[in-house]
């Protein structure tokens, strides 16, 4: 074969191979299969029974209910059944269902009878369920539901006492108790209850008493109760006055009969209607041995140990009490709540959240369930002049001791 046909047959070679490759690049290319897209999955409906012992029509129930509304609206999937059950009965009630296997899924409440649920198993653990999930609550609030090193609740209302004035019969509060009995010397009335509970933080940050030590042996007679007690009983002999009647003494103050009285946040809307912008909160007067330190109760959303939703409960919970919850309830309610991330409109809540947390941890085991009766006792008999302080304390404290089974 010659070199130019060789050639030539090279050219077409070429020439067919272009083709070929070019017709190959026309073809279309085979369509790309897109995954259709995905449905939309409804969470599963849910549905929620809760109790709670507000009083009807009143503030807290209020609150309570605005938040519920703006839970429903974010949580249309569950259904939130409430059950408004008198003070007086809801924590008998919880322990009769609870102790059948009934019961609700959750119930609101102070932690006043905490300790007594947990030994009974009558409120769930929650430390698993929280994990990770109690930023923006205070230390007071966490501490007040926490009982042997675990949590029994969603903390969030925090209550202690504090002292209420009216500024137009008193301009400054007393910020010790020297200068109370001064004012008290200088004609000023106050009334205080005469109630171990309203004047615990007398007895143990004011005077630098211990009612306990940490076997839960009372150690009261070792110093502080007696002093704190003798003490009171001066103020008394000087004008003070002592009423054993809390709505005597409530109406006293709100008259204008005393310019200040001892109490509760619980009475913050009362007296506020009552007084106005006359109306003052301060510290209870401070002690020679620092400030006073009143106990300090934390209401808590517990969690039924007999619920199948206990995780649902627990997320109704945290939104309760959360920083918009929260906030309702100060600005509907005027309540401290027990959070660090709220911001409080009310300077007299503030004042209540700012008592609450400096107060001091109502303790939750059975040794301190024995102080109340052998300590009312010992208070009334100092007051009444019946017996010295130290004495009636050293018999407080042998009761309690007796009780405890020391």
């Amino acid at each position: 074969m010659s070199s130019t046909t060789w050639l030539k047959l090279m050219a077409v070679g070429v020439l067919i191979a272009g083709l070929f490759s070019l017709a190959v690049a026309c073809v279309p290319a085979p369509p790309v299969e897109e995954d259709p897209p995905a449905e939309e999955v409804e969470p599963p409906a849910v549905e929620l029974t809760i109790w709670h012992a507000y009083h009807v029509g009143e503030k807290e129930e209020a609150a309570l209910k605005q938040v519920l509304e703006q839970y429903k609206a974010d949580h249309p999937n569950v259904t939130v059944n409430v059950l408004a059950v008198p003070f007086d009965a809801i924590f008998s009630k919880w322990v009769t269902e609870v102790g059948a296997g009934g019961g609700p899924d959750m119930f609101t409440a102070p932690n006043d009878n905490l300790g007594d649920h947990v030994r009974g198993d009558l409120v769930a653990p929650l430390g698993d369920l929280l994990a990770g999930k109690l930023e923006g609550f205070s230390e007071m609030a966490i501490n007040g539901v926490t009982v042997d090193g675990e949590i029994y609740a969603v903390p969030g209302i925090i209550k202690a006492v504090g002292l209420f004035y009216n500024k137009a019969m008193v301009a400054t509060p007393p910020a010790t108790l020297d200068e109370l009995k001064a004012q008290v010397e200088g004609g000023t009335k106050y009334v205080f209850m005469q109630h171990p509970y309203h004047n615990f933080g007398f007895f143990t940050g004011a005077f630098g008493g211990t009612l306990m030590d940490e076997t839960g042996r009372c150690v009261a007679d070792q110093g502080g109760f007696a002093e704190a007690m003798e003490y009171l009983y001066e103020l008394k002999q000087a004008g003070l006055i002592f009423e054993t009647d809390e709505g005597k003494a409530n109406t006293m103050f709100m008259e204008g009969e005393v310019a200040g009285i001892i109490s509760g946040p619980w009475m913050l809307g009362t007296f506020k209607a009552a007084l106005g912008d006359n109306l003052g909160v301060a510290l209870m007067p401070a002690g020679p041995a620092g400030p006073a330190t009143p106990l300090t109760g934390v209401d808590g959303w517990y969690i039924n140990p007999n619920s199948q939703k206990k995780e649902a409960a627990v997320e109704l919970a945290l939104y309760i009490f959360g920083p918009e919850g929260s906030k309702i309830y100060t600005d509907v309610a005027g309540s401290p709540m027990g959070r660090t991330d709220v911001e409080i409109a009310d300077p007299l809540v503030q004042a209540f959240m700012d008592i609450a947390n400096a107060g001091f941890p109502r303790p939750q085991s059975v040794e301190f369930a024995n102080w109340w009766g052998p300590f009312s006792d010992a208070f009334t008999k100092v007051m009444e002049g019946v017996a010295p302080a130290a004495d009636a304390v050293a018999q407080a404290c042998a009761d309690m001791n007796a009780a405890s089974g020391f």
